[in-house]
């Protein structure tokens, strides 16, 4: 459609505004005739309110689905999550086998996890297995640190459950804590050593303004690469696509696919010793804010990259048909999942894919790494 996209947004941060900015776009209000509108979660409730939500115009997108909240809430991300592998199990899917202990050989990426007090009993049930166990309390619905606590003893349990009554792509990076980590239980309130949120690690007195506690993923796959081995690097980062895709799996057939939305994810992946990756939660509304001049560039790229396919071309949106990014567009990204090649390829897709064996290639190579952009598991 001719004419320049205009667009609003309610989160005032420079790597969106300059995106928009180079595209040529035009900046409107709210109450005006919009076409993209960069929204923060609470916006998004009230646009597809039933009391105070209005309907969305075909040339209309906004960057959330009506109930984001079912992937990027914990509680219901887990719920989903295990959903999905019940559902498997009964299709009697390879994806769902488990090894002699019982535990899932393809799908044991989320922590044991337990939803109190709902789940109170089941946890008192695993903690009593482990009893010098950490554990980490993470409220459901809160974001930069805020209200997470560890546990080491049931009693500690009961006194918050007491307190609670009465209170209220390739590119990305990786957090470190200021202070070394170490399970010792003096350390169990020391939350520079626990969250590496910067929220809570800028006030440590060994926070670095310059880099940030931040590493870009980039120079973690290259510390990797170089201590621990290339192929070993290599099945984490597998993994951590596999990780990504299944749960983007697991809420599909509940996630409201609205075609006026489209949705940037903030994954928190934390990595053990083993480099075995864990997910950890999603975020609707990754941080935006630049703490470093590397950060400001990474997060810029990565509004650069979303518009891109959410906006191909740059054209007024038209959301009566499905258009896909153009092929040059594509030709940046790795393709990890590809549904139509999936649903006409085997069951045993995503295995064969994830042993290292030959799954096609489609789309022709990525233009910066010159290698295949593989379409992988169903």
């Amino acid at each position: 459609m001719a004419g320049k996209v205009k667009w609003v947004t309610d989160i005032e941060k420079s790597v969106l505004i300059n995106n928009f900015e180079k595209r040529g776009w035009i900046q409107v209000a709210e109450n005006e005739d919009w076409n993209f509108y960069w929204m923060s979660v609470q916006t998004i409730r009230n646009v597809f309110s039933v009391e105070t939500g209005y309907r969305l115009s075909d040339d209309q997108i906004v960057n959330h689905f009506p109930n984001h909240y079912e992937l990027t809430r914990k509680d219901l991300m887990v719920k989903n999550i295990k959903r999905y592998r019940r559902e498997l199990e009964k299709e009697g899917s390879p994806l769902a086998e488990k090894d002699e202990n019982g535990k899932y050989i393809y799908l044991d990426f989320v922590p044991v996890t337990f939803m109190l007090p709902a789940d109170y009993n089941l946890f008192v049930e695993e903690f009593r297995k482990n009893p010098s166990s950490t554990w980490i309390m993470k409220p459901c619905g809160k974001a930069q640190g805020k209200g997470i606590f560890l546990i080491n003893k049931l009693s500690q349990i009961k006194k918050w459950s007491r307190d609670s009554k009465t209170s209220s792509y390739k590119l990305g990076f990786c957090r470190f804590c200021t202070v070394k980590y170490t399970p010792s239980t003096s350390e169990l309130d020391n939350m520079f050593v626990h969250l590496t949120n910067v929220a809570i690690q800028k006030h440590g007195d060994d926070y670095n303004h310059i880099h940030g506690g931040k590493w870009t993923v980039s120079n973690l796959r290259l510390y990797l690469e170089s201590t621990r081995g290339k192929e070993v690097t290599n099945k984490l980062f597998d993994e951590i696509h596999w990780i990504i895709v299944q749960s983007l799996k697991a809420v599909a057939p509940v996630m409201n696919n609205d075609k006026h939305c489209f949705e940037c994810y903030g994954y928190d992946i934390i990595i053990d010793d083993k480099l075995k990756p864990w997910l950890i939660e999603v975020n609707a509304s990754p941080s935006l804010t630049s703490s470093t001049a590397n950060d400001r560039i990474l997060k810029y790229n990565l509004i650069n990259d979303t518009l891109n396919i959410a906006v191909p071309n740059g054209e007024i949106p038209d959301c009566k048909w499905n258009k896909s990014p153009p092929k040059e567009v594509l030709g940046n990204y790795e393709v990890l999942y590809d549904e139509e090649m999936a649903q006409s390829d085997g069951p045993d897709r995503d295995l064969r894919s994830r042993s290292g064996q030959s799954t096609g290639t489609k789309g022709g190579r990525a233009r910066d790494s010159g290698k295949p952009i593989l379409t992988t598991w169903k």
